[in-house]
Parts: C-alpha cells; structure tokens; sequence
C-alpha cells in the first residue's frame, strides 16, 4: 500500500527532525526542505498531499510557498499547513488570503496536527476525486460534439461519392476502382470514430508523447 507523502518545509534543524519522525513513525513518506524555495524543487520530483510550512523563514518563507503553489493548477489541490508563532486574527487574515488552508500555532501538540494531517488527506482526496469526475465530464462531452460534428460532413461525403460513382460508366469505375476502395475504407473507419466518440463513458487517458496524453478509444 502507497504511504500518502507529505512535505515539511522547515528551516529549524530540530524541528525538522522531530517532524519528520513524528510523520514517519504515523506512517507517511516524508520529505522535508529547509525553505520555499527549496520546496518548489522538490515538488518538481515529489507528489504530497500536504505541505506543512513554517511562515518565517530565509530566502522564501511560508506564506510567499503558498502563494504560489495556490496559484499554480499543478500545485492547487494540496493541502497547505502553515506553523507559525503568530496568532492574530490578521496574521491569518493574510494567510487565509493566500490560499492557506489551515494554521497550527507553536508549539504545536503532535496529536492536533495528525489530526490536522489526517483532515488535510481526506480534504486532498475528495478534491481530485471531483477533479477527475469534472474532467472525464469534460471529455465525454467534448467527445460527443465532436462525433456529432464529424457525422454531418461524413454523411455528405458519402452521398457525394454516391453520386460520382452512379456518373461513370463501367470502364471509368474500373479506373478509379482502388481509389474507391481506399475511400470507402477510410470512411469506414471514420464512422467507427464517431461511433466511439458518441458512446464514449468511461474516458481511458494514454500517453502519446512525452508531454501529451490521448483518449484510448481501444483501436
């Protein structure tokens, strides 16, 4: 079974370490960095469910992480846990406006924040389960309108060819008689397609390249 991986991003050694066993011992994959900007690297190889962060440290501290990873679509959905020592109501104020999900004051008790954790987890998981059901949505109906799309012009295409083949006579049919075949093959396939497309349900994503992804039609 795959351990939900969590990222602390904590410039305090002891902290860090403390943090680290604590999450480990509870039975996540940690990874740990010492600042945000330290972060974002680690994030370019690493998939957390939550990030716990502390708001002050060098170079890139909490607040400026969350900030951009909440206006990022990659980084959006994780659930993003700041620690600090400040408990205003306008120092989360400003938290809340970057997109932080919620707040632990030090020192912080480990049970509070395993529960935290364990909220953050489930919050994450329903999150992308209504992204991925958004998503197939989105395909299949974009799905749909393309078939239905493609139908018109290929009924026309049919009927056009129809019409030339009813024109030749017997020795010209026999000239273009591959050509045909050719033709009618493809449309064949075509009507295939847009048979797939209209009932599409359950949309399967394949990788085409690299960097693209395309519906797997089973063809």
């Amino acid at each position: 079974m795959t351990k939900d991986q969590i990222l602390v991003v904590e410039d305090e050694k002891d902290t860090r370490y403390i943090l680290d066993k604590l999450l480990s011992k509870n039975g996540y994959e940690v990874v740990t960095s010492v600042n945000g900007e330290e972060a974002i690297e680690i994030l370019k190889q690493h998939k957390p469910k939550v990030i716990i962060a502390d708001w002050t440290m060098p170079i890139m501290d909490g607040i400026e992480l969350c900030k951009i990873l909440k206006n990022d679509e990659k980084y959006k959905l994780i659930y993003f846990i700041i620690l600090t020592a400040r408990a205003s109501l306008k120092d989360r104020v400003i938290g809340l406006d970057v997109g932080a999900d919620d707040f632990l004051v030090k020192p912080v008790d480990n049970q509070e924040l395993l529960a935290r954790i364990r909220s953050g987890i489930r919050i994450h998981n329903l999150q992308n389960e209504l992204k991925n059901i958004e998503h197939n949505k989105a395909i299949i109906e974009m799905a749909c309108t393309i078939g239905h799309k493609i139908n018109n012009p290929l009924a026309s295409l049919l009927m056009s060819i129809k019409n030339i083949e009813d024109e030749l006579n017997s020795d010209e049919k026999e000239k273009f008689n591959d050509d045909f075949s050719i033709t009618h093959q493809s449309i064949e396939k075509i009507k295939f397609l847009v048979n797939d497309l209209i009932h599409l349900q359950n949309p399967d994503l394949i990788e085409y390249t690299p960097d693209q992804k395309m519906v797997n039609l089973g063809k």
